[in-house]
């Protein structure tokens, strides 16, 4: 649903509610899009190690980075 500006801050708790709720909540500024209430994950999943195995590709042309490019790193 959209919302202009002056509904957003007069039921902003039960726009919250809904975004957090999984329901698309955008907010328009004179008719136009401005913002999308989305809500924040509970937390942040770890990464496993290796579990983009098989989905990335290094092409044999792949050029090293250049020493001074790697040095600036550890300056």
């Amino acid at each position: 649903m959209t919302y202009n500006i002056h509904e957003a801050k007069t039921h902003l708790s039960r726009l919250l509610e809904m975004a957090r709720c999984g329901e698309k909540v955008i907010i328009a500024k004179s008719g136009h899009p401005v913002a999308e209430l989305i809500p924040i994950k509970d937390k942040i999943s770890k990464r496993v190690i290796g579990s983009a195995k098989g989905q990335v590709e290094i092409k044999p042309d792949f050029d090293d980075i250049p020493g001074e490019i790697v040095d600036g790193f550890y300056k």
